[in-house]
């Protein structure tokens, strides 16, 4: 009987320690572990070099999961398989979020890569041939990018009542250069630079072909719902490892970071405007 019930203890105490051993979530002191999603390259880099760093700082285990699409991080956000991500714009997550009827909420904006105009045959807008072709997004998200930021340069009008999110071609009323726009899918675009006067290229796709932002002839004044931010579970907004991650963005540590290995892009206006 002793010998049963020696073994008992045995048993039960073993799966006392097993339970215990499983207690390494966000919230249990210092086995505080993190799991951020990203896109493959810039943004990936940006969580490794600039986040990752500072949350180790408060005690974190960090792992940086990489994807090659812009469906499968909310995806594993939603199946909590991530604690947050980082690839997509205000725009982006706002739509995804009500077609996948997923609650998503953003932690905090940052610097984001620009959409620019690039030409292997023209360094400025002064030597734009009129009538020079130019290859825009064909998606209209960032078709109306394109236009509002040719826009802002004087370089075409558009008509005033028209919302500048939702402009389009036909949306054009004076167009100075006599540009010949021609829609291109925009993960083609920095190819489209070899064969076209001028290509509108998404800030994304211009750093994974390699391409130098500060070549552009003109980078966009991108507002801040273009800008990328770190999204997470709506639900989890206000748990420590949210408010922890923001912090990390925050840190002066972050925008050093960014000035040294992230160049030409664009701050959010917090960090512009702060102090």
């Amino acid at each position: 009987m002793k010998r049963y019930m020696m073994i008992f203890l045995v048993f039960l105490v073993g799966m006392l320690a097993a339970c215990g051993g499983e207690t390494t979530t966000k919230e249990a002191g210092t086995s505080k572990t993190i799991k951020i999603g990203a896109t493959a390259g810039p943004y990936s880099d940006m969580v490794t070099k600039a986040i990752k760093p500072q949350l180790e700082k408060k005690g974190y285990k960090v792992e940086v999961v990489e994807f090659s699409d812009y469906i499968q991080p909310n995806k594993a956000l939603a199946e909590a398989s991530i604690d947050a991500n980082l690839f997509q714009h205000k725009i982006y997550m706002e739509t995804f979020a009500k077609q996948n009827n997923m609650q998503l909420s953003e932690v905090i904006v940052v610097p984001t890569a620009p959409m620019g105009v690039y030409s292997k045959k023209f360094k400025s807008w002064k030597e734009v041939k009129d009538g020079s072709t130019i290859a825009i997004p064909n998606d209209p998200v960032n078709a109306a990018r394109t236009l509002t930021m040719l826009q802002s340069e004087g370089i075409i009008k558009l008509n005033a009542s028209v919302d500048p999110l939702k402009a389009s071609e036909k949306d054009v009323t004076e167009n100075q250069k006599s540009l010949k726009f021609q829609p291109i899918e925009a993960a083609q675009l920095p190819r489209s630079v070899e064969s076209v006067d001028l290509a509108a290229v998404p800030g994304n796709f211009a750093l994974a072909a390699k391409m130098n932002l500060l070549d552009a002839i003109q980078l966009e004044k991108m507002p801040d719902l273009y800008r990328n931010r770190v999204v997470v579970n709506t639900k989890d907004l206000d748990k420590a490892f949210a408010k922890d991650l923001k912090e990390a963005v925050e840190s002066k540590e972050f925008d050093t970071i960014i000035d040294k290995e992230f160049k030409g892009f664009g701050k959010p206006e917090w960090m512009v405007n702060r102090k």
